[in-house]
């Protein structure tokens, strides 16, 4: 956008309803849709300081004749790191509705909690269709996002709706969050100093030494790196400890790097903390499951296995046992297996850019990895055009084991060469038992 004069501009400081009007001009290229009302309609929270934009949180400033006002650098700045963000509309998150879920009203002393918005907002109004139609001043944008424009409501079994995401989408929610987490725990430490010291002429504002209006750094700058601090610790030790939520939330996700975490990860076959990781991170994880021993093999598995292998089998082997005995959790061995190892089994059939790959892959196995000889995977595909191809190959589980030793050493030399049966020291003689999963549904954490 040129600089062009904007009404209601004074000293750098632009009025609220001129700066809705600049928000949505200058993120109107963006991947990411934005929504007008970001500062005058709910849940901006302009008069408590701030205005979350994006991963940003703006601070406002009540300006001569007691209108509220931003600053126009800072408006444009939050819509420059905006357009930097790619979204890719088929990489999805399910973001609701989940069990035991609380319902929270959506009012300007809530913090943005934006699942639970979301979640709220739908099953109020009965369908994202209605939510689109809502009135003006209602609201509809988070961050000055406008997620009706991106949410996907999918169907289960003809009853169950679920509602999803763009995971870049989400990790910005995400990020928003923990910045107006940020924002409210320095506003308090403020207010309590300025109660023992002199009062700011705003309560919710500071000045540094020259002046200027201070803000709060980006999401993950008072985010902290994982260096490794619970490697070796037991989740069902680990999780039962007071603060242990509040000790994650301070890290930054160990996979991606860029989110806030918040939740912890960790290995059901061994029961060892992984490492703390963001929302996004963990569902990209989580195999598709059709039944306990039955997954789908979903596209996010390009990612896993292809794009950004040495990530995630770093963080695999961040289990103990895992790194010891070279291998991954049963399921994701056996997605590997399906995805890769017999990848050049998976039929093609003739399409209109040369060919595609046949259906769906599925694998499913029997047994389980405590006892390996009986252990035997079955890959198959579903839903082929032509009603061929059912079973693709039988994998026992020792074999698939071995094969992902010999490709690790391959793919990820640097992972593998931290890997082997000299790495057994402290881990127990006999496996440990499945760890049963209690976060909800379809929230498997392996």
């Amino acid at each position: 956008m040129s600089e062009r004069v904007l009404p209601g501009r004074t000293n750098g400081l632009i009025t609220l309803v001129a700066a809705d009007t600049l928000w949505v001009d200058l993120t109107a290229d963006s991947a990411v849709p934005t929504a007008p009302g970001a500062f005058t309609c709910s849940p901006a929270r302009a008069r408590l300081g701030y205005v979350l934009l994006g991963s940003r949180a703006v601070a406002t400033v009540r300006a001569s004749g007691g209108q509220w006002s931003v600053a126009e650098a800072e408006v444009r700045r939050a819509a420059a790191e905006l357009n930097t963000v790619g979204m890719d509309r088929q990489d999805l998150v399910r973001i609701g509705p989940f069990r035991g879920v609380p319902r929270q009203e959506c009012d300007e002393e809530t913090p943005l909690r934006w699942r639970r918005r979301i979640t709220g907002e739908l099953q109020e109004l009965g369908g994202p269709e209605r939510a689109a139609r809502r009135e003006v001043g209602q609201p509809y944008h988070l961050a000055g996002i406008d997620w009706r424009q991106i949410l996907v409501e999918q169907t289960r079994d003809g009853t169950q709706r679920t509602w999803w995401l763009p995971r870049s989408v989400v990790r910005l929610l995400d990020a928003a969050e923990h910045t107006e987490t940020q924002w409210v725990r320095a506003a308090r430490t403020r207010q309590a100093n300025a109660a023992v010291t002199e009062p700011p002429s705003h309560p919710r504002q500071a000045r540094d030494a020259d002046g200027r209006q201070t803000r709060p750094e980006g999401p993950t700058a008072s985010l902290r790196p994982y260096n490794r601090e619970l490697e070796g610790q037991l989740y069902s030790v680990l999780s039962r400890k007071p603060g242990t939520s509040r000790r994650v939330a301070g890290w930054a996700c160990a996979v991606c790097r860029t989110a806030p975490a918040t939740v912890l990860d960790h290995c059901h076959e061994h029961g060892y903390v992984r490492a703390p990781v963001c929302q996004s991170c963990n569902t990209l994880e989580r195999p598709d499951h059709l039944y306990c021993n039955d997954i789908r093999v979903a596209n996010r598995y390009t990612r896993l296995f292809r794009t950004d292998t040495d990530d995630w089998l770093r963080h695999w082997h961040r289990c103990p046992g895992c790194r010891a005995r070279t291998t991954l959790p049963l399921p994701h061995l056996a997605a590997w297996t399906a995805h890769i190892a017999c990848r050049s089994l998976r039929p093609t059939h003739r399409a209109a850019r040369g060919r595609k790959p046949c259906g769906v892959l599925r694998v499913s196995w029997t047994g389980s990895q405590n006892a390996p000889r009986s252990c035997l995977l079955t890959v198959a595909v579903d839903f082929c055009p032509s009603g061929e191809h059912r079973v693709l190959a039988r994998v026992p589980y020792r074999e698939a084991a071995e094969r992902f030793r010999v490709w690790l050493a391959e793919t990820a030399p640097a992972v593998a060469a931290a890997a082997g049966p000299d790495r057994l020291d402290g881990l127990p003689t006999q496996p440990r038992p499945v760890i049963a999963d209690t976060s909800g549904e379809d929230l498997e954490l392996f």
